[in-house]
């Protein structure tokens, strides 16, 4: 009978039994086969869920299994919509597609320049302040004058070296009218902030304070730098153009002109022809002049440019010492251009514009 029931049964899956005799079941298949024995009843049941219909989706379900799909969905092709994690879409025949970031530069350079235009409009609206004050502390007095700083100028006034009106004064904060004659170490100073001016100076200005021809000056294009008097540190000629330092300072100036101080100068020559080898290992050497053996320091051609345009540096200040250089060897300057003086450049100052030194350009002026 039983037999007969057994008959009737399902007929079971066979039992996985390891592969070669003698060795007992593995794991997984002691898995299997505690899984093939489980009761009739499960199975049943498994094949009723699987052959269950599927729930009908709400609208709104409906609405937000589409997103899903959108999201995860993709290009043609099989890449993914969106960033893509793969790094080589960044190059293309070996070369980065987007190179290297842009700087964005919120502020134009209209901007730039109104910035630049401010900060020196309120550099002189503070000496101007100052100039139209009654009194004015003596300490101050005697920095504004160039002479030292004013912690160092409290010194002074304590160690007794500062007179007023022929008397010593000692007191800090002591304050001195412009009337006032202040003395220190047996000179009179005066109260002047010293001012630092360079102009790229253009064709048809003369360097000098007054003309009495009329002509145009430098002083006509810096009228509005300074509330105080400017000088021009040494001479341009009329035609030549470039860099010009002006100042107030007049310890800075004589330095400055001074021959023994050896302030160098370079220039950018154009001559009417090609300039020979031969000349330019002349002009190294030394062209004699009315003065003396004009010397000096390097003379090359320019890169990029026809033998026609020179580039020499000198240190001497005589009177249009490098025009007279080149016509000594027959040749005419056509336009000459002074690109450098004492380490100042016309970098970022056009033609005919002018700006006040930075506190580091001031003190590399000092200390040459």
């Amino acid at each position: 009978m039983s037999r007969d029931r057994n008959s009737n049964d399902k007929p079971r899956r066979p039992r996985i039994t390891s592969s070669k005799p003698g060795r007992p079941a593995s794991s997984s298949s002691r898995a299997v086969s505690s899984r093939s024995s489980k009761p009739e009843g499960s199975e049943e049941k498994t094949e009723r869920k699987s052959t269950r219909e599927p729930r009908l989706l709400s609208q709104s379900e409906a609405k937000s299994f589409e997103k899903s799909i959108e999201r995860t969905s993709r290009k043609p092709g099989g890449k993914r919509i969106g960033k893509s994690f793969d790094t080589r879409d960044k190059y293309e025949n070996g070369d980065r597609k987007s190179g290297p970031k842009k700087t964005y530069n919120k502020f134009g350079d209209k901007d730039v320049d109104r910035a630049k235009s401010f900060v020196q409009r309120r550099k002189l609206n503070k000496i101007d302040k100052d100039l139209h004050k009654d009194t004015i502390r003596l300490n101050k007095y005697i920095a504004n004058s160039g002479i030292c700083s004013r912690r160092e100028a409290d010194e002074l006034i304590t160690q007794g070296l500062v007179q007023v009106n022929g008397k010593v004064v000692t007191e800090m904060g002591y304050q001195v009218q412009k009337t006032d004659k202040v003395i220190f170490d047996g000179q009179g100073i005066t109260p002047e902030k010293p001012v630092y001016v360079i102009l790229n100076k253009p064709k048809g200005y003369i360097s000098t304070t007054k003309d009495e021809k009329a002509r145009k000056t430098v002083m006509d294009l810096v009228a509005n730098a300074s509330p105080y008097r400017l000088f021009p540190v040494g001479r341009l000629d009329r035609s030549t153009t470039g860099v010009i330092l002006l100042t107030n300072d007049g310890h800075l100036t004589k330095k400055l002109t001074h021959p023994s101080f050896n302030m160098k100068k370079i220039y950018h020559v154009t001559l009417d022809r090609k300039l020979d080898r031969a000349d330019l290992n002349t002009i190294a050497e030394g062209i004699r002049l009315e003065e003396g053996v004009a010397e000096v320091d390097q003379i090359s051609y320019i890169d990029g440019k026809p033998k026609n345009e020179v580039g020499i540096e000198i240190h001497i200040g005589w009177n249009r010492v490098v025009r007279r250089i080149f016509q000594k060897l027959g040749y005419e300057v056509e336009a000459l251009d002074r690109v450098m003086f004492a380490g100042l450049t016309k970098k970022n100052v056009k033609r005919g514009n002018w700006r006040i030194l930075t506190d580091l350009e001031v003190n590399n002026l000092k200390m040459l």
